[in-house]
């Protein structure tokens, strides 16, 4: 089964850095879009950031500038940078992947989720 494990995440002071690993497995034709959403406590899932098979990226608002989404075709792995963190960036962190499957179908699968907590 296509499975994605993320790794990174905890706890870090306000003005600190964390860098979130994502790697997906299994048999894949191909991954188009992978991305980092997020859910902070009480609130719905949003999108953060992702990146296309050929490097366009995309990012929400509250994260330009701080934020670097980057990723490795050849280790099927994305990655978060994530700088400057403030307090409102408290979230689990899920990765996203977008893929075609041998019958070129293309399907979505999600990791396990990371908690991200930016103390003041």
């Amino acid at each position: 089964q296509v499975q994605l494990v993320e790794s990174g995440g905890g706890l870090v002071q306000a003005g600190g850095s964390l860098r979130l690993s994502c790697a997906a497995s299994g048999i894949m034709f191909g991954i188009n879009v992978m991305g980092w959403y997020r859910q902070a406590p009480g609130k719905q899932r949003e999108l953060v950031a992702s990146i296309s098979s050929g490097g366009s990226t995309n990012y929400a608002d509250s994260v330009k500038g701080r934020f670097a989404i980057s990723r490795d075709n050849a280790k099927r792995s994305v990655y978060l940078q994530m700088n400057s963190l403030k307090p409102e960036d408290t979230a689990v962190y899920y990765c996203n992947a977008n893929y075609l499957n041998p019958s070129m179908r293309s399907l979505e699968v999600w990791g396990q989720g990371t908690l991200v907590t930016v103390s003041s």
